[in-house]
């Protein structure tokens, strides 16, 4: 599982910074997760195809978050995509983009399909035999989720020096990655677990957007591997964090240590402060396993 961040604060987009935008590379699967502005230049800088990109999750409509959206729609249209391109986000969404759109005569050339959320309740949007994904309703000033990205438990794995020594034919191999047993020639059957090994634990991702502290979310996420969660402020600005309906980084640890997660990642910092290293000590003192997004950092779980 692989996190490259694109953008990672908040507002207005900066010189050497950049708003909301990341990407998720989960078995296989290319998922870009927001589009503040700049997202198609830092999707360019970062060398990642744009014809990987087959699902992009919105979790609310502040422009931060997906001002960059109809530029990258428009830019796969130039670039000749066929491919569908799955759009799931807040109900509103469709109509904003099919506006810029219609607005600009460019009607893209491929299916562009779009996956209006409306429901305040936990729901899954997507699943194939590799992956599922879940919205994580937040609370925030509008309609917001985050999304929870789960892999599946994948096939075993063969034991070839058991295999080899119960002379076990090729034919069988498909089979005991499913787990089942094998019955030899001789009737004698073989218990899969003497033929193969435990698959690797399956990887899960939460992607927490902007919301104000919510003790309750540990529970949806509960040993999630990793956690991004966003911290706009410090503790010392708690109070406006309330207001705004924002986090401060020792929330987002509370939520870390509650749900018992991995790592947390920390991200959506406001430009006030002068180091986002503030962010990573103030996290610190309630959970330990913390790191810092920064504009550009892979992480790779």
């Amino acid at each position: 599982m692989k996190l490259t961040i694109l953008g990672c604060y908040a507002a207005t987009p900066r010189t050497l910074t950049n708003p909301t935008s990341q990407v998720l590379e989960i078995k296989n699967h290319l998922f870009l997760i927001d589009c503040g502005e700049g997202t198609q230049v830092q999707l360019r800088k970062h060398k990642i195809k744009f014809s990987r990109i087959n699902h992009i999750f919105i979790s609310h409509l502040h422009g931060d978050h997906f001002f960059g959206l109809p530029g990258l729609i428009s830019t796969f249209r130039l670039l000749g995509r066929d491919k569908e391109l799955h759009v799931h986000g807040p109900k509103g969404i469709k109509e904003a983009i099919t506006l810029f759109l219609k607005l600009g005569d460019s009607w893209t050339n491929f299916p562009l399909r779009f996956h209006e959320l409306i429901s305040k309740e936990s729901e899954l949007i997507f699943e194939d035999e590799k992956v599922s994904v879940t919205t994580v309703p937040l609370n925030h000033r509008i309609y917001t989720n985050g999304f929870l990205f789960k892999e599946k438990v994948g096939e075993r794995k063969l034991n070839i020096e058991a295999v080899t020594k119960f002379k076990v034919d090729k034919a069988y191999f498909h089979n005991i990655k499913k787990g089942k047993n094998v019955t030899l020639d001789s009737g004698q059957v073989i218990q899969n677990k003497e033929l193969s090994f435990d698959p690797p634990a399956p990887l899960s991702y939460a992607f927490c957007s902007d919301t104000v502290y919510m003790p309750e979310l540990s529970e949806q996420i509960k040993h999630v591997s990793v956690l991004y969660h966003e911290s706009t402020f410090l503790n010392k600005e708690k109070l406006l964090a309330t207001k705004t309906k924002h986090s401060t980084a020792t929330q987002a640890a509370l939520v870390a240590k509650e749900a018992q997660v991995n790592t947390l990642v920390l991200g959506h910092y406001s430009t006030r402060y002068k180091s986002i290293a503030l962010f990573k000590e103030e996290a610190q003192t309630v959970f330990e396993n913390v790191v810092l997004a920064e504009d550009g950092a892979v992480f790779e779980f």
